[in-house]
């Protein structure tokens, strides 16, 4: 059953000019500012007794809020004996270093086995922050670093550390063709019209920008570090399928292995039996949600990629000496 929850408060004399949300998340400390915003939009916020529905709306000061909304019950997911790569911890949050085939929260087709399973059973507290403090989620077959959020304050600041752009991911690929430079792509992502599994480009959809670097040309790959600005579901993968460079055995996306021409037997059977996207988080950094320390961590590439860019560089050198010759 859903929880009911009728919250009132005066506004202060000190808070003039604020907007409303602003205003609401002072008075209401207990809720993250997207929830209230949410119930804003909702129009479950009277101000005055009159509904407001705009965040924006400023306050003059002395208004009296009241607040009759529901909170759908938090389902009870069951702590799991899952090792996790813990890279770091701290009373307030933890990174981990997630490796392939592992999904981070459960849903349709994934009940259990996930990474918020395993954050039940290493630390029991956890299951009275929102969503076991995932703040955001890497993709069932991506590898690499994530922070969870320990308690409420933390998960907060996280969240919106996240929203306003202030945490920064940077990932390793391999993708698909010989790429020329970096650039940025800024296109919408929305689930796929017809694909629900998928997403895709789409001018409806949710604003995403996705930076990239080359690192390394191979023949017919290339080496790539990217820079997440926003995080999309699939934002790295979608995108770079979008200007025709799918990430290597990417099975939604089109990565299919197209080895170079001559490319040995070695090297085509490593394409082809790459079965995930060559995709790896190995750089965050952030500003501690608690103390305000900017901190860093690096994750190296797991064995599958190592071994895939060492065969695509032995490839390369193998046939400048057959030019050189």
């Amino acid at each position: 059953m859903p929880q009911q929850v009728k919250l009132t408060a005066t506004v202060l004399e000190t808070q003039l000019g604020q907007r409303l949300d602003q205003a609401l998340a002072e008075l209401f400390p207990d809720y993250s500012r997207s929830r209230l915003k949410e119930w804003i939009l909702e129009g479950v916020v009277q101000v005055n007794s009159k509904i407001i529905d705009k965040p924006k709306e400023k306050v003059l000061g002395g208004e009296i809020i009241t607040i009759e909304a529901q909170i759908e019950e938090e389902i009870r997911w069951q702590p799991q004996q899952i090792a996790l790569d813990i890279v770091y911890e701290d009373e307030d949050i933890l990174v981990i270093n997630k490796p392939r085939d592992l999904v981070v929260h459960p849903g349709a087709g994934n009940p259990d086995g996930t990474v918020l399973n395993a954050l039940l059973h290493h630390f029991p507290a956890i299951a009275d922050v929102p969503r076991a403090g995932i703040v955001h989620r890497l993709d069932k077959d991506t590898t690499g670093l994530m922070v969870v959020a320990k308690t409420v304050p933390a998960q907060t600041h996280l969240v919106e550390a996240l929203q306003a752009r202030e945490i920064t991911r940077e990932y390793e690929a391999v993708a698909v063709g010989t790429m020329t430079g970096g650039g940025s792509v800024e296109e919408p992502i929305a689930r796929h019209a017809t694909k629900r599994t998928h997403m895709a480009v789409h001018p409806m959809g949710k604003p995403a920008v996705t930076h990239y670097r080359i690192m390394e040309h191979f023949r017919a790959h290339t080496r790539l570090r990217l820079r997440l600005e926003t995080g999309r579901t699939h934002q790295i993968r979608v995108h770079m399928a979008h200007i025709n460079h799918p990430l290597v055995g990417d099975p939604l996306y089109g990565g299919r292995p197209r080895p170079p021409k001559g490319a040995s037997e070695q090297l085509i059977t490593m394409l082809r039996s790459f079965d995930r996207q060559a995709l790896h988080a190995t750089m965050l950094r952030l500003y501690h949600p608690i103390s305000g320390i900017q901190m860093e961590w690096q994750a190296p590439l797991p064995q599958d990629m190592q071994h895939l860019i060492q065969a695509l560089k032995d490839d390369k050198e193998e046939f400048k000496h057959q030019f050189d010759g």
